[in-house]
């Protein structure tokens, strides 16, 4: 029970030091100098502990009878180091020493020895009672310690009543009672322990190291300037931050610290065109053209055009007819029904073909004989001359093997044309290709003469 009772009151202390460790309010550390008095008397009639019931007292019975029933050390006899935690909470860590010679109102001749350590967390009703800054400050709380009486020790559970009389922003006087429950009920002694002292606050924080207090300074976590309550001016303009819409820029007050680059009366923030002279009605771009058209949305700055033509003028540079708006080719004369296109005719695919038809493969491969380059080369410059349309490249064989046979190599042999035709710079997406097999014939298969018509490779319009 003993080494049980002594790992909760180090518990209780652990835990205390380890909330005190959160960030906390300006001047968190106090340090109290003072007395203390023990009452053994007021703790209410039981059998617990090493003092007879004769010596006790019911609960609060005589609780101010100093005169009888305390017993002070008439020195300094109390130290305690306290943090302050947050939200009105602290903590603090006490030592008291002190010697008994009442017990009750008996008196006993051999003095005994009184030494104490305590946790304590406090709660204080400050601000409650009288708002920040109040002078009149009880406090409340709950704590554990260790106690020895003449080298006995007992652990205990404390709960706390005290008040503070602030004399300065940083000097108070204190008064405190703590009743302490002992965990040991064969040797403990319940008991009050009162106290008085002085208490002094300290370590005010300044966080951004500034020179300014956090108390005073604004901008608390931000290095500032005096003349601004510690809040910065980032460009140097004369204007604080908070203050500034271009804080990092330095401007001019008359556009709320913001700069006009162009000097065009608007300011950069709100100007589209921040380094070029413009036009208030063009959010401060320019137009040369004076066409309405900013020069950086105008595709001809320097001429004047609609709106629907990008800022040009119309035009029809291939002559057709379609004008380069309207014109999917406007370099190539077309037709209007092909928009400004070339469209292609029947000779030109009769053209394609007869260079399709001297497309020759190895044996049985889809590989292109070398030989074929040349009309391969002919058939993408013509393709070429028609950069909106795309073609169709059929792969087809006579009767002789198997139908998946003769599907399978004319399809290779299709797409094998498409991959070399776009190696010499046709777009892919401009080719299609499949394999027919010998579902088209062109001429009969009984023949020698018919079979080779009808193995072939076709160009036709994709539809």
């Amino acid at each position: 029970m003993k080494h049980l009772n002594t790992f909760l009151v180090a518990a209780l202390l652990l835990l205390g030091v380890g909330v005190a460790n959160a960030q906390d309010e300006n001047n968190p550390w106090a340090i109290e100098v003072g007395l203390n008095a023990v009452d053994v008397y007021p703790v209410g009639i039981d059998d617990k502990g090493r003092l007879p019931e004769a010596t006790k007292g019911d609960l609060f019975d005589e609780y101010f009878n100093a005169n009888d029933h305390w017993n002070i050390l008439p020195s300094v006899s109390r130290l305690s180091v306290g943090r302050y935690i947050g939200s009105g909470f602290s903590f603090t860590a006490a030592g008291a020493i002190n010697k008994i010679n009442k017990l009750g109102d008996v008196e006993i001749n051999d003095d005994l020895t009184y030494y104490s350590v305590d946790g304590e967390i406090e709660y204080s009703l400050r601000d409650l009672i009288n708002g920040p800054g109040g002078w009149f400050d009880p406090t409340i709380g709950v704590g554990g310690g260790y106690t020895w009486v003449d080298d006995i020790g007992f652990g205990t559970a404390n709960g706390l009543a005290g008040v503070r009389f602030w004399i300065g922003e940083n000097l108070a006087l204190s008064v405190q009672s703590a009743y302490k429950y002992a965990f040991e009920d064969d040797y403990g002694i319940q008991h009050f322990q009162h106290s008085a002292g002085i208490m002094f606050k300290f370590g005010g924080k300044d966080t951004d190291g500034d020179g300014i207090y956090d108390q005073d300074d604004e901008c608390p976590e931000t290095p500032g300037l005096p003349e601004f309550n510690g809040c910065p001016d980032t460009d140097g303009d004369g204007i604080e931050d908070r203050n500034d819409a271009c804080p990092n820029t330095p401007g001019l007050a008359e556009y709320n610290g913001c700069p006009d680059t162009d000097g065009d009366g608007i300011p950069d923030p709100q100007d589209a065109c921040p380094t070029v002279a413009g036009l208030a009605s063009l959010n401060g771009c320019p137009d040369a053209d004076g066409d309405g058209i900013t020069d950086a949305e105008d595709a001809c700055p320097n001429e004047a055009g609609p709106k629907a033509n990008n800022g040009c003028p119309y035009k029809d540079r291939d002559g057709d007819g379609v004008l380069d708006k309207d014109d999917q080719c406007p370099d190539v004369p077309g037709t209007v029904a092909n928009n400004g296109c070339p469209e292609v005719t029947v000779e030109i695919i009769k053209q394609l073909n007869e260079y399709s038809k001297t497309i020759l493969f190895d044996y049985d491969k889809s590989s292109i004989r070398q030989e074929s380059y040349s009309a391969l080369q002919s058939i993408a410059d013509i393709m070429k001359e028609y950069p909106n349309t795309i073609f169709h490249i059929e792969g087809h064989t006579d009767s002789r093997g198997s139908d998946a046979y003769n599907m399978k190599l004319s399809n290779e042999r299709a797409a094998s044309v498409m991959q070399y035709l776009t190696t010499i710079g046709m777009p892919a997406n401009r080719l299609t290709s499949k394999g027919y097999g010998e579902e088209r014939p062109v001429a009969t298969n009984n023949t020698a003469a018919g079979r080779q018509q009808n193995r072939r490779v076709e160009i036709s319009l994709q539809k």
